[in-house]
């Protein structure tokens, strides 16, 4: 066999229908289109559009706003912190940004990494992060850690 007789087998494809070829093709003449109007002449791309009336998009309110200058952060659980000293991927004494990213416990930093309460710490922690919430940074000091923030903005 030769790759220029690799062929499909029989009735496994089926040629498209040819528009406009005749009478005898059932989609002759004016090919399913219809008479006259919009739609039936090519290049047409009327997605949204009403015929004149005000589109539905239109009508209805504008609400809300999207701060242009809006801050991302990237979260982290303080459970998933603990799960990855526990396994040795983190050392509990010194966790920072990068090395959350370099554990792969966070896959980028974003405009920062902002820890947050969920799961149970079970030894002192050192953490530094550019937010935290107030429960988590509870959470880690009832441990005898430290969860410090470096910038004071992000923390609530």
């Amino acid at each position: 066999m030769k790759l220029n007789e690799l062929r499909d087998n029989p009735g496994a494809t089926k040629s498209k229908r040819r528009v406009g070829r005749g009478p005898g093709s059932s989609k002759g003449k004016m090919g399913g289109r219809g008479i006259k109007g919009q739609k039936s002449r090519s290049g047409v791309a009327i997605n949204g559009y009403e015929g004149g009336q005000m589109p539905l998009y239109q009508r209805l309110p504008k609400r809300g706003f999207n701060k242009p200058n809006r801050k991302a952060y990237a979260v982290v659980n303080l459970g998933l912190i603990q799960k990855f000293v526990d396994a040795g991927k983190l050392e509990a004494g010194n966790i920072t940004e990068d090395t959350l990213v370099s554990s792969g416990l966070v896959r980028r930093k974003l405009d920062g990494i902002r820890v947050l309460a969920k799961g149970d710490v079970t030894g002192a922690l050192t953490i530094s992060a550019t937010g935290a919430s107030k429960a988590a940074i509870d959470a880690v000091a009832g441990k005898g850690g430290s969860l410090s923030v470096t910038s004071a903005a992000a923390a609530e």
